[in-house]
């Protein structure tokens, strides 16, 4: 509320704000003051509050008729490239399929590697973009194009609301010739089928190629297989295997083969020395060790990861990954963590040498426990 005096006769003026609006009282008389209304909501004194005039809305901009609206020998034009680019996408990705058949990869010959990639991506990139393009160029050209103005209503409409939206859905197909333009829809639904074939064959082609569970239990061990140092590759003798002591053992000869990071992933085992009357070996297995010397697989049957630290006064095996935690003397069961099975035994003796040796393979598959329930 603001009063001012307009003269030596104490005229007045006085605004108030009510209902929104500005309104003015005055009178004259000298020392009157004028009340003009009462207001609900208290007002700053000294202020006066001026309402502007509302913003006008706009409106749209006049609508541009395109040249397909106009001509109907450009609008079947421009419905060609449309499902041109369509079967070109469909093109695309039988490219990639054949490419990724005709050219296997060689890792002997980089010349493979090459052909593979060029055409494969080749044949993806073409199949993504006649889709892509093909679409938008069918909203720019063909579809309706005049402005609209949709405004925002309640989640959950009424059942008139309802009906109304599939009425919509109808306008639509006709606004857009979806269920009209029978070639544009069957190229479309071709290509969409189509492009992500290559995706699917490139993932079906990173899974084994063979049984896992057969794949995991097949590993370099057998018998007589001489137990060596990781990386060395040097004999190990049953000597040398002192109380409290581990060794990252490899079996022999896996230096030399063509794969041996895949065998170093299977067969990599962990040598331990305890005394035998801490062993507590079941009757079927207590010709697996050799004189407290032990060896069980390093590779933890949760996920797969190294089991790599030794804890020489609880004679614990812990997998640094998720803390899964076998018991050395129990035949390595699993005392803590997410494993649900323990560590695969490797059956070890000594031969004619002294050297410790491998009496056969594992006798159930290494590495992660899902590859047995697959």
């Amino acid at each position: 509320m603001a009063q001012h005096d307009t003269g030596a006769a104490g005229d007045a003026e006085q605004a108030v704000v009510k209902d929104g609006s500005v309104e003015r009282a005055g009178s004259t008389g000298q020392g009157s003051g004028v009340v003009a209304h009462s207001s609900s909501r208290a007002v700053s004194p000294g202020t006066a509050v001026e309402v502007s005039d509302a913003f006008v809305n706009p409106g749209l901009p006049p609508h541009r008729e395109r040249i397909t609206d106009r001509d109907p020998k450009k609008d079947k034009e421009a419905e060609r490239r449309v499902y041109t680019l369509f079967y070109a996408s469909i093109i695309g990705s039988v490219l990639a399929i054949a490419a990724y058949a005709a050219f296997p990869l060689d890792p002997s010959d980089i010349q493979t590697v090459r052909l593979n990639t060029a055409f494969l991506g080749l044949g993806i990139a073409l199949g993504l973009l006649g889709i892509g393009i093909g679409a938008v160029y069918w909203a720019k050209n063909l579809m309706r194009g005049d402005e609209l103005v949709e405004m925002r209503h309640v989640t959950r409409g009424t059942d008139e609301t309802r009906a109304k939206a599939v009425e919509v859905f109808k306008q639509g197909n006709e606004e857009s010739g979806f269920g009209r333009r029978a070639l544009i829809r069957n190229s479309l639904i071709g290509a969409l089928i189509a492009t992500p074939i290559p995706a699917i064959l490139l993932f079906r082609d990173l899974g084994p190629t063979t049984d896992p569970v057969q794949a995991l239990e097949e590993t370099m061990w057998g018998e007589g297989t001489v137990l060596t140092r990781d990386p060395t590759g040097t004999p190990i003798l049953a000597s040398e295997v002192t109380l409290g002591s581990v060794f990252h053992v490899i079996p022999e000869g896996l230096n030399d083969v063509e794969d041996r990071l895949e065998q170093k992933a299977k067969a990599a085992v962990l040598l331990m020395r305890l005394k035998p009357e801490d062993l507590n070996e079941l009757p079927e297995r207590a010709d697996w060790s050799y004189d407290g010397i032990v060896a069980y697989s390093k590779i933890c049957t949760h996920v797969g990861c190294p089991v790599a630290l030794y804890e020489q006064q609880t004679h614990h095996l812990l997998c640094p990954c998720h803390q899964s935690t076998f018991d050395v003397t129990n035949h390595c069961e699993v005392i803590f963590g997410p494993a649900k099975r323990p560590l695969p035994q490797l059956p070890i003796t000594v031969n004619a040498d002294g050297y410790l040796v491998s009496q056969r393979g594992f006798d159930e598959p290494v590495g992660p426990s899902f590859w047995e329930r697959s």
